[in-house]
């Protein structure tokens, strides 16, 4: 059993798939299926279970994938503790976002000063995908709006910011400054879809004041809902830095929620036991006084 063999299973047992697997390991077919038998051999179990040239991770597999994860990673945390004490690299940090929106800001003001790291940046589409990377170690750090309630996972609060509603301004309420949340109970709503912490979030204040929103139309990009409240098919939630940002352009009135008071927090989250680089410690501090500073900006 070498490293190598590994590193194959890892990524046969995650694909199970040998095709693909061979082609994102750049190594050829045979030569992957031969490296999985002679593991296989060494181990005196089958890892897979095979119907023709479907293969199926089975319960020795499973079993020895969450060992191999372990062992990859410690090595890999491993190299980086010992490039950091050599200096021979000059970082590379790894994230997992559910938008880019409220952290690209961050990443080009720290890029500005240490413009030799490097990010590795995955938009996950649920927080629930987030918290499987963490845990596996293949990410240092992962913006959540959603706390995370976890033993082996530290949780920062970084930044608080109010949620308003956006409607087109030929809306009714248009002439307003505020709104109480229960007064729109029957308006139609643009929302994102299901599993975004966003929709979680405002879905939850929606129940708090009484209703269930009627969304009308769902997406997944939210820079494309304040164009569909514009062309006047509901009116929407929206983070009061979006709407600040956007509130010329976008032609929209901004309302503030006066009952109940709408907050969302983002959190920064990395696993406990998880070597964190020089490049990653900068990061996690810059990220803090960054938000620090914008919050006292916007209280």
């Amino acid at each position: 059993m070498d490293l190598l063999q590994l590193t194959y299973f890892q990524k046969v047992a995650r694909l199970e798939h040998m095709t693909k697997a061979a082609r994102e390991l750049n190594v050829a077919q045979p030569a992957l299926s031969m490296a999985i038998a002679r593991l296989e051999s060494d181990l005196g179990v089958p890892l897979f279970d095979r119907h023709g040239r479907q293969i199926r991770l089975n319960a020795y597999g499973k079993a020895f994938l969450a060992r191999t994860d372990t062992a990859l990673t410690a090595l890999e945390e491993g190299r980086r503790e010992l490039a950091d004490m050599t200096g021979l690299e000059h970082g590379q940090i790894t994230l997992a976002v559910t938008t880019l929106n409220r952290i690209s800001e961050l990443l080009g003001a720290f890029l500005t000063r240490y413009p030799d790291v490097r990010f590795r940046v995955t938009q996950a589409p649920s927080e629930e995908k987030k918290s499987q990377l963490l845990e596996k170690g293949d990410i240092d750090f992962f913006f959540s709006y959603m706390p995370l309630q976890h033993p082996e996972i530290n949780c920062l609060p970084l930044f608080t910011e109010s949620i308003l509603l956006a409607v087109p301004p030929s809306h009714p309420l248009a002439g307003l400054t505020s709104v109480r949340l229960q007064d729109v109970a029957e308006e139609s709503f643009v929302s994102l879809k299901t599993g975004y912490s966003f929709r979680d979030i405002t879905d939850s204040y929606c129940r708090e004041a009484g209703f269930t929103p009627s969304i009308v139309c769902v997406g997944d990009e939210p820079a494309a809902i304040q164009g569909l409240v514009r062309a006047g098919l509901g009116i929407a939630f929206q983070p009061v830095a979006a709407a600040h940002n956007e509130a010329e352009a976008s032609g929209l009135h901004f309302l503030e929620i006066s009952e109940p008071a709408c907050r969302w927090t983002l959190h920064l989250l990395w696993r406990k036991e998880h070597y964190l680089s020089k490049a990653a410690r900068h990061f996690h501090n810059f990220a803090v006084d960054y938000y620090k500073g914008d919050q006292e900006e916007n209280p």
